[in-house]
């Protein structure tokens, strides 16, 4: 999101702090559940971010992260969800484990139970190889890939991870079909492809742009609507002919039932402090992609995702 666009739409949200600024909250420290382990890349944009959450809310109170892994995020997803919707539990919401879990299997929580409060991150989807690789480009590799069906392999961070459905989203849009590898992170995927084990890697464009810049790794391109500011010489699958617009969503939810004028004040810190340029440049320093959506849009953007996961489901179900 520019920072004219992202302006305007802090200043949306603005609008009625009069109203919000009569409610007294916070009073007490408000914990924010991680669904990952410590040291991962959602734990470690969350507790860059929170300093800068806490210096935007009202009166001095912190915020304490709380990692609780487990079942692929399901853990932490439902200890949101399942908390008193008092604003003193929120968490970060990631897509698209937030959204399928309960599409794919029996769930200890519903997606309908999470209600978004802001997005920070949008980290498109990206395919890279070796930068000797035999395809050249994305046309080349999927012209090689309708000669030999099922025969280039993909690694992923497993089944129905971002990494899997954007390629399934390809091979859909190109008619061709790739084999799938699956991974336990995106560490061992890249270990895999330096060492020949793989074709290629899906993986988000803010995990390999490093490697992209130091011609360790080479890119098809990135998966995002618009080209990321960070990798803007990366050309998106749309310019390039195949429509697939796929990535991973972070931002912050709380459980449904929690009041507006709280929604309204967390939602508006969240978008200062995501405004903040200490903050931005430590975004950088980690490549996030950041892209801000205020709580109506957010919304918007997460039922949409899940209006088309669940329609991807009921067509092919991606369970291997």
């Amino acid at each position: 999101m520019t920072k004219t666009v992202f302006a305007g739409a802090l200043a949306a949200l603005a609008i009625s702090t009069g109203a919000v600024a009569a409610l007294d909250y916070p009073t007490r420290t408000i914990d924010m559940v991680i669904a990952y382990s410590a040291g991962g890349g959602t734990d470690v944009a969350a507790r860059t971010l929170v300093p800068f959450i806490e210096k935007y809310l009202p009166g001095d109170e912190t915020i304490a992260v709380i990692n609780k892994p487990g079942a692929s995020g399901e853990l932490g997803f439902a200890e949101i969800a399942k908390a008193d919707p008092d604003g003193y539990t929120i968490g970060f919401i990631n897509t698209p484990t937030s959204i399928t879990i309960p599409i794919q299997r029996e769930a200890s929580f519903a997606f309908d139970q999470l209600k978004p409060i802001a997005n920070v991150v949008f980290d498109a989807g990206s395919l890279v190889a070796l930068p000797d690789n035999d395809f050249g480009n994305l046309a080349g590799l999927v012209e090689d890939a309708k000669v030999a069906p099922g025969t280039i392999t993909y690694g992923t961070t497993g089944i129905g991870s971002d990494d899997h459905l954007s390629i399934l989203a390809l091979q859909r849009t190109a008619g061709i079909e790739l084999r799938h590898v699956p991974f336990g992170g995106s560490s061992e995927i890249r270990a895999a492809l330096l060492g020949g084990h793989i074709a290629l890697g899906s993986m988000n464009i803010g995990e390999v742009i490093d490697s992209v810049n130091e011609g360790e790794l080479s890119t098809f391109g990135q998966m995002g609507a618009d080209r990321w500011e960070g990798a803007p010489e990366v050309p998106t699958f749309q310019e390039q002919g195949f429509d697939v617009v796929s990535g991973a969503y972070r931002g912050i939810g709380a459980p449904v039932g929690l009041d507006p004028a709280i929604i309204e004040i967390l939602s508006i810190a969240i978008g200062e402090a995501v405004a903040d340029e200490e903050f931005r440049a430590a975004a950088a320093e980690q490549a996030l992609p950041l892209n801000y959506q205020g709580s109506d849009e957010f919304t918007t953007t997460l039922t949409d995702l899940q209006g088309l996961y669940q329609a991807l489901w009921d067509e092919n179900p991606w369970v291997e």
